[in-house]
């Protein structure tokens, strides 16, 4: 089966329907998990780790470097739950962070605004303008967040697989069009795609390691994974941290060798 990631407007009801294809399909339902657990796995605070998922980059963004960092956390116990087995995913991006992994339904859902206003009020207990307010900034928060970080635009149709309309298909409906779509042979794992989950599993794994070590936090790293092959390119300050890439990689499960091209800082990559 596949797994389904599900992107959605505050207030869109892209949680509802993530909660009631959970029941029709026996699926964990994951959002904010994955945050906690990254955050507990790598000893970042939920609120940084969840800055770095919604909020768009100010006009100098001093803090790049921990920003990717956090990402990197964050898509390695995204990937894990991945290897694990099917889930569903609401929340900030999945679809991003899972790229290039044919078995995921990219799924987007819509609503109108007065729907969004309505819940908001409900939910956070505001006035209509209040609500409308919020759900602005932060759908304009999310809009420069994933233009900044993937260079895409948030709202377009192509980066989905099936977009949804709650306002006409309602929760049962639009459950009904995705729980028909993970039947389709498209959308079914294969060994290839298995293969790219695989190496991209490790990949964030990598990552995440390196970044979470205090000798290598502070270089900048290209990894490439294939089939448990892992290659890391860049520049490094110092001999150590050269030599300290190949402990922390080779450590990482699912790595059968690592090819070191890092050089030291100076030097023509």
């Amino acid at each position: 089966m596949p797994i389904i990631t599900i992107s959605r407007g505050t207030f869109s009801g892209g949680k509802d329907l993530a909660e009631r294809l959970a029941r029709e399909l026996g699926y964990p339902c994951i959002s904010r998990e994955v945050i906690v657990e990254a955050g507990e796995r790598y000893g970042v605070s939920e609120a940084a780790l969840s800055a770095a998922l919604s909020k768009g980059p100010s006009l100098i963004d001093g803090l790049k470097r921990d920003r990717d960092h956090y990402l990197a956390y964050i898509r390695a116990v995204l990937c894990k739950h991945a290897r694990e087995g099917d889930f569903i995913y609401h929340g900030h991006a999945g679809h991003h962070l899972l790229a290039g992994i044919r078995h995921v339904i990219r799924v987007r859902v819509v609503a109108d605004t007065s729907y969004r206003i309505s819940a908001a009020m409900k939910q956070l207990n505001m006035s209509s303008r209040q609500a409308e307010t919020h759900i602005k900034k932060v759908d304009e928060q999310r809009r420069k967040w994933t233009r900044f970080l993937y260079g895409v635009a948030w709202e377009d149709p192509s980066n989905y697989d099936v977009v949804l309309n709650l306002e006409y298909l309602g929760i049962g409906g639009a459950c009904a069009v995705v729980v028909r779509l993970t039947e389709l042979a498209q959308f079914q794992p294969t060994v290839e795609s298995r293969r790219a989950l695989e190496n991209l599993a490790v990949r964030t794994l990598v990552q995440a390691a390196l970044a979470g070590d205090e000798r290598t936090c502070d270089a900048d790293f290209r990894v490439r994974v294939e089939d448990g092959v892992v290659t890391v390119e860049g520049v490094a300050k110092l001999p150590e941290t050269i030599r300290a890439v190949e402990e922390v990689v080779g450590a990482v499960e699912g790595v059968v060798k690592v090819v070191n091209q890092v050089v030291p800082f100076g030097l023509p990559l």
